[in-house]
């Protein structure tokens, strides 16, 4: 068996060198500046600038980075918000804290909403429409804002897979009335903690958002609305900062580690590439590819020293917590058979050509090729 070994999470790599940002907490720490901070400012400049937008407004959460610009929106008991089938809890976490119902559309292989089907799922009751970038492909988009557009509905991007991920060289969350975005640790851009970003070109919608994230503050003695404790934290904005120059490098470095895999993989017979269209750049923030015998293939890589992940076993409009919304096992066909055929490998920014080719030769080792 082969020395070498393919390790799924990159954070002490990510992060090894602590002293930097261990130096810089210090020089921070005496100013006291710690909520809504200078460095929390430069963070959100930085980032609408990354983006391309006018406006990026740290939160608690990627969650948070979702549910308040949809709130902002007037979401609302007695609402609907159409998102995808296929996706992390957390996309429809913050549709129901708005208190609106998560309508569900079935997705493609790309692992992003059928745009196709949006517009059957539209009722007098729709409010918005909530496209996950699943993986760090990004949906349809020019597609789906002309959906939009013609019914009146919303938009807001679920990005927080899909910083930096593009359709016709415009970056995912920067086409709807707003965007989240995840700085959760496992993301392209992360801090040491919970933390996320909303974005939008829209000024007025940028302030409610800034008074719905610090509890509906005009100032300090005056509220004008009930909101929200969420805000970024400004120390982890010293992380966003030290890490944020580096993410155009970290995004070309997976798509590489990508391209590589798909070089290898596309030959072995019992292994299908997702579409990879012209007008799209996925950021692969998950490499993602669809395997026959899918379970004894994961067993077969863990056992040679590779970890290797499935998102997601359990399709999510079939899990217990979401019984409430009465879909039941082959509503969304794809995204039943995603679950059964697809696995992740790793692919991030700190994985050599010796790791990437050792997964090819182990997956070529598997189906006998």
């Amino acid at each position: 068996m082969s020395d070498v070994k393919v390790r799924y999470s990159y954070l002490p790599e990510q992060f090894e060198q602590v002293d930097e940002i261990l130096d810089l907490f210090r020089e921070f720490v005496p100013t006291g500046d710690f909520t809504l901070g200078k460095p929390l400012t430069e963070f959100e400049g930085r980032f609408a600038e990354m983006i391309g937008v006018k406006h990026a407004i740290g939160v608690g959460s990627g969650t948070d980075a979702l549910k308040i610009p949809l709130k902002a929106l007037g979401c609302e008991p007695g609402d609907e918000v159409i998102t995808t089938a296929n996706t992390f809890i957390a996309t429809v976490g913050a549709i129901n804290e708005t208190g609106a119902r998560t309508v569900f559309v079935d997705c493609n292989d790309t692992f992003c909403m059928d745009v196709d089907q949006v517009e059957a799922a539209i009722t007098p009751k729709t409010k918005a429409i909530l496209p996950v970038h699943l993986t760090g492909y990004a949906t349809d988009m020019p597609a789906l804002m002309e959906i939009a557009e013609r019914h009146g509905l919303a938009v807001v991007e679920d990005a927080c897979q899909g910083i930096l991920s593009q359709v016709d060289g415009k970056n995912a969350g920067s086409f709807g009335n707003a965007a989240g975005y995840s700085l959760h640790p496992l993301k392209n851009l992360n801090v040491w903690g919970d933390g996320g970003v909303t974005v939008t070109d829209d000024d007025e919608l940028a302030a409610r958002i800034r008074l719905l994230r610090n509890h509906g503050l005009r100032n300090r003695d005056e509220i004008e609305l009930l909101g929200y404790n969420s805000r970024l934290d400004t120390l982890q904005a010293v992380v966003g900062n030290w890490l944020i120059g580096q993410v155009h490098d970290i995004t070309n470095k997976r798509i590489e580690n990508a391209a590589r895999l798909d070089a290898g993989l596309s030959s072995i017979p019992g292994i299908r590439i997702p579409p990879r269209p012209n007008r799209f750049r996925p950021v692969y923030h998950l490499y993602i590819v669809f395997a026959e015998r899918r379970d004894e293939l994961y067993r077969f890589c863990e056992d040679r020293g590779i970890e290797c992940k499935v998102h997601y076993p359990i399709p999510l409009y079939q899990q217990d917590g979401l019984k409430q919304f009465g879909y039941k096992a082959g509503d969304f066909p794809v995204a039943d058979r995603q679950a059964t055929e697809i696995i992740t490998f790793p692919a991030d920014q700190h994985i050599t050509f010796e790791q990437v080719d050792y997964v090819v030769e182990t997956v070529r080792e598997f189906y006998g090729a």
